[in-house]
């Protein structure tokens, strides 16, 4: 025994080392001889490990090992680069993560390498760090994403991302406001944006929606907003109008007639005249920034109505809020919302203990019906028997 021996098979070859574990190497379908990436404590193990590898070979499920050997950080920076139809707020957001929460942690490691101890320690990492619930699970299911592209590629036979529950979002709830507290807050904004404020509330627009929105999109006589395009501010300044967010996006808004009127004095006061023209823009034409609005305007409005901490999406969270006590179904609320699953619809048909008593006194009201009903019907029933034995004793 020792380090020099060893025993030829027929596939594969084991040996002894000094140590006293067994090591085995094989020869790849790609003709290099490679050894198994583990020693083991007997002959036997090392034995059956070359069996499962011969069959791996036999059975067309072989990965090269030199294949996982790339970088995860140059891995996932072209993963990014190659997914398609990525919106330019959704590569900003991956190179974010990329750089800011996954690269400090996995740039020194080659993607075969990183293990579910690994993924484990580096969520348990962010967390003591107290990076927020709605960011972890993000950089979660991008790490996820990108690392079940690595086993649809080959450089690893199974993802490491097993930790159940971890890319859920736990947002916490966004408050609502009250009519009152909405046009509130349209008098106190410039009066440009009064009508902004109205839309985005009653409308159900996302902020990108509002700022694409064009006159032609607005059909005053039906009352409606026709949603084609979204805003989306780019890294460095720029800017691009593309779809929505989603196929479901693209969609047609009735508003409420009590804002009609509020809509038509808007476009007469700040929109220019083309069809083609901007309905919502900055003072001097060119297209909303959300950071400069918020910074100059939004701000401002809140403290004045004390209003503070509210989140420009909250009226839109309103909107939707008030949509779904109106009465709504989940299929309505999804196509105002413009959304294509029913997960964001359901947030705001969550049950109140006022909208439960109205249903089981709706409950009751049908039950009593039904029983004066049935209770009706064996009465005329009993009637009915009566005359038949009146008749038969008259007959007698």
């Amino acid at each position: 025994m020792g380090n020099t021996s060893g025993r030829r098979r027929r596939f594969g070859a084991v040996r002894e080392l000094k140590s006293g574990q067994w090591q085995a190497r094989y020869r790849g379908p790609d003709g290099i001889m490679r050894p198994a990436d583990r020693t083991f404590p007997s002959k036997t193990d090392a034995d059956v490990w070359l069996t499962k590898k011969e069959a791996e070979i036999l059975n067309g499920e072989w990965l090269n090992p030199d294949s996982g050997r790339v970088p995860f950080a140059d891995y996932a920076a072209i993963w990014i680069e190659e997914r398609p139809n990525l919106r330019p707020k959704t590569v900003q957001l991956y190179r974010y993560l990329l750089r800011g929460h996954l690269r400090p942690h996995f740039e020194s490691k080659a993607v075969a390498d990183i293990r579910e101890a690994d993924v484990r320690r580096w969520r348990k990492k962010l967390v003591d760090a107290g990076v927020s619930s709605v960011t972890l699970a993000k950089a979660y299911r991008l790490l996820k994403a990108v690392m079940n592209t690595a086993v649809d590629d080959g450089l690893i036979r199974k993802n490491p991302c097993r930790i159940k529950g971890a890319g859920q979002e736990k947002s916490p709830e966004r408050p609502t406001l009250t009519i009152t507290e909405v046009y509130a807050l349209a008098e106190a904004v410039d009066q440009q944006y009064r009508t902004l404020v109205l839309l985005g509330t009653f409308g159900s627009l996302r902020w990108g929606e509002l700022a694409a929105l064009r006159r032609k999109h607005v059909d005053l006589t039906a009352g409606t907003i026709r949603v084609e395009h979204s805003l989306t501010e780019l890294p460095g300044g720029g800017y691009e109008f593309g779809p929505p967010k989603s196929e479901a996006g693209q969609r047609t808004v009735p508003v409420p007639d009590v804002i009609v009127p509020e809509l038509r004095w808007h476009l007469s006061c700040f929109t220019g005249k083309d069809d083609d023209a901007l309905v919502f823009t900055s003072p001097t034409g060119s297209p909303l920034r959300h950071g400069n609005f918020r910074r100059r305007v939004w701000l401002k409005a809140l403290g004045a109505v004390g209003l503070n901490g509210i989140h420009f999406h909250d009226l839109r969270h309103t909107g939707n809020q008030l949509t779904a006590e109106a009465g709504a179904n989940l299929r309505e609320l999804m196509e105002r919302m413009g959304h294509s699953s029913t997960k964001a619809a359901l947030v705001y048909l969550h049950s109140t203990s006022e909208r439960q008593r109205t249903l089981a006194d709706a409950v009751g009201r049908l039950a009593r019906a039904e029983l004066r009903k049935a209770k009706k019907a064996e009465g005329d029933d009993k009637a009915s028997g009566t005359k038949v034995a009146r008749r038969r004793k008259n007959a007698s």
